[in-house]
């Protein structure tokens, strides 16, 4: 099928371009710089009262978490990979850490899924709470994973922003890079694992387009309806266990109840699909950290975000004014956020690969 293939990947590489590239980028750059002034380790110490406790990991997960969140994933990934490289944590403390700190960003949540797919904003209010939640307790549930870790740190004796300073002073310093040094590397560095990510993109939509076309779309289709799962659903579950966006799209696109709708969503959420799961293996693939804590997590944020997202959804008015289908769609949100993206995301990732070129260039050119 190689028009199907070939449309696929024309698909995962526009979505790559207009959205991906453009959103995560200022995150990446942003975190690589806040890296090299030392600043996370100032963070680490001022956080490692609130992050021993209630997750234990060390305070420099605090950046972690925080920039995780911000920008979305695989971004957590990236960065407790440096923090294990740069042996800030333990190899139990980094699996700890990956667990909960890769999650949706708010703009993918409010924009992406509340206005772009349901049509809805309120709704991004109940997404977020069920997905940064169910992250939490995951966080929390996992700080007894491998408990006995002999490498686990103490915590800091004393709240000092002094001594916090200066821990970035110092860190700066062992760093020493110049500050043209330090730009160019995080904008190439930022870019290439942008360009790991398109390429997962670019697979999984291929891949996910060829099952639902083939035969084996029939044999997992025929497994959910052994357990008696609504038929118009099948497509989406599929698609949403390979692709998250593809998943949502297709969700969202069915006749189901709306809380139907918006558990599946939130499950996705946590679960992530595979696509994102092979890109945070790769990133951690030279490392020590083990992928399958991170996989089991999965499971367990994509549970306890549906079983929040439920208490809020009868707790709450959210079920105020929707009908049991979605059956509008305010195409203004939707056609806004997707016009600004696809007018200036392609430019923004244009310039950025050229300028990343340049840096390499020029760093080859005075290796010589």
């Amino acid at each position: 099928m190689p028009g199907v293939a070939l449309e696929a990947s024309k698909q995962g590489l526009e979505l790559w371009w207009t959205i991906v590239f453009p959103s995560l980028l200022p995150f990446f750059i942003i975190a690589e710089l806040l890296f090299g002034f030392g600043i996370v380790h100032g963070v680490g110490m001022l956080s490692e009262r609130l992050m021993r406790p209630l997750f234990n990991v060390p305070g420099s997960g605090g950046f972690v978490w925080i920039m995780g969140m911000a920008s979305g994933y695989p971004a957590g990934a990236k960065w407790t990979r440096e923090l294990r490289l740069s042996g800030q944590v333990s190899r139990v403390e980094a699996e700890r850490l990956v667990s909960f700190t890769n999650a949706s960003s708010p703009l993918f949540i409010l924009s992406a899924v509340a206005v772009g797919f349901f049509g809805d904003p309120s709704l991004g209010i109940l997404f977020a709470a069920g997905h940064y939640g169910g992250s939490i307790l995951v966080g929390i549930a996992m700080r007894f994973y491998g408990y006995k870790d002999n490498q686990t740190r103490s915590v800091s004796r004393s709240f000092s922003i002094k001594q916090a300073v200066l821990e970035v002073h110092k860190a700066r310093l062992q760093d020493g890079r110049p500050l043209g040094h330090l730009l160019g590397e995080a904008v190439t560095k930022s870019v290439q694992t942008l360009l790991l990510i398109g390429g997962f993109i670019m697979l999984f939509s291929v891949l996910t387009q060829l099952i639902r076309e083939g035969v084996t779309f029939h044999y997992l289709s025929f497994f959910l309806k052994v357990l008696n799962i609504d038929e118009q659903l099948h497509m989406a579950i599929i698609s949403g266990i390979f692709e998250l966006t593809t998943g949502i799209g297709a969700v969202t696109s069915t006749t189901a109840p709306l809380l139907t709708q918006i558990l599946l969503v939130s499950f996705m959420l946590g679960f992530h699909g595979f696509s994102i799961q092979a890109q945070i293996a790769s990133i951690l693939s030279d490392t020590d950290i083990r992928f399958m804590p991170y996989l089991w997590a999965r499971l367990l944020h994509g549970v306890t975000a549906c079983l929040l997202v439920t208490i809020l959804y009868y707790t709450t008015d959210a079920a105020a004014g929707h009908s049991l289908a979605v059956s509008y769609q305010p195409e203004y949100y939707k056609q806004t956020y997707m016009d600004f993206m696809t007018s200036f995301g392609p430019l923004v990732t244009i310039i950025s690969i050229f300028t990343a070129v340049l840096f390499l260039w020029r760093k080859r050119k005075q290796s010589y």
